[in-house]
């Protein structure tokens, strides 16, 4: 069933809850919400002996979009989720959401511990000067209004070959990408800091939370290096599951999520 809170800036912010126990929240990578994504899955998955909330970032989903998509309202959004789950929750962050994660978690919003799954973070200067030609670019794509061009340019960043992005732009379900295309501008913010994606370092090492960094073992080696890169300097658990890609399996995942939300 789908509940809601309300953000501090009066956004309504949808939610399901599922199981009971030591709360736990996830937060969805770029494009994906509670119907289009693994959160469901995995918050299924791991109900069994916790209270998993899955939300609809704002602007997505049945989420509302309030009145800008800037990082801290997203914070924010989080803390209200961390209330409606009694004071306190851990964190889990796939992919981009893992970098929201990381900076909810210092937040002081009642974070008890953070999760993520292979946070795309730069490691190198050429992914950095990507990822700054990319954020600009879907920036202008989304201010002109072109939310089909921004999807593309997202799809093709990440490597998506141009025939298979063509096809995508004929599917069913384009519109429900371009719906949620202007929420790319507050993903490509949470990664940026100081631009070009770095991590974080100095905000990571500032954490006081334990943190949990997963990756992939059959992930690109760009998301591993930034996976190893971001628990170093979080002083973080790392771990690697074998035989999974950046698209990781619940059935794969929640066991971990468990073992380390239990040492709380």
């Amino acid at each position: 069933m789908t509940e809601f809170v309300t953000s501090a800036d009066g956004t309504r912010i949808a939610y399901r809850a599922v199981g009971e126990g030591p709360a736990v929240v996830i937060v969805d990578g770029a494009l994906c919400h509670r119907a289009f994504g693994p959160s469901t899955g995995i918050a299924d998955r791991l109900a069994d002996g916790h209270r998993v909330f899955g939300y609809d970032r704002r602007g997505r989903g049945e989420s509302g979009v309030g009145p800008g998509y800037a990082v801290e309202r997203e914070i924010e959004d989080l803390a209200a989720l961390v209330a409606a789950a009694g004071g306190s929750a851990t964190l889990f962050g796939l992919s981009s959401g893992g970098a929201l994660a990381l900076r909810a978690a210092g937040a002081g919003i009642g974070v008890e511990r953070v999760a993520v799954y292979e946070p795309p973070f730069s490691t190198t200067e050429e992914q950095r000067a990507r990822f700054s030609a990319y954020r600009a670019g879907v920036g202008e794509d989304v201010a002109a209004g072109e939310r089909g061009a921004a999807v593309a340019r997202f799809m093709a960043f990440v490597g998506m070959p141009e025939p298979m992005i063509d096809g995508m732009r004929q599917s069913p379900g384009w519109p429900v990408f371009e719906s949620v295309a202007p929420t790319l501008v507050t993903d490509a913010e949470a990664l940026d800091g100081a631009g070009g994606a770095p991590v974080p370092v100095e905000r990571l090492a500032a954490l006081t939370v334990p943190v949990l960094v997963l990756d992939g073992g059959l992930s690109p080696e760009s998301l591993r290096d930034a996976a190893r890169e971001t628990a170093a300097a979080a002083h973080a658990e790392y771990r690697t599951l074998e035989g999974q890609t950046h698209e990781v399996a619940p059935e794969a995942l929640a066991p971990v999520l468990a073992e380390f939300v239990a040492k709380g």
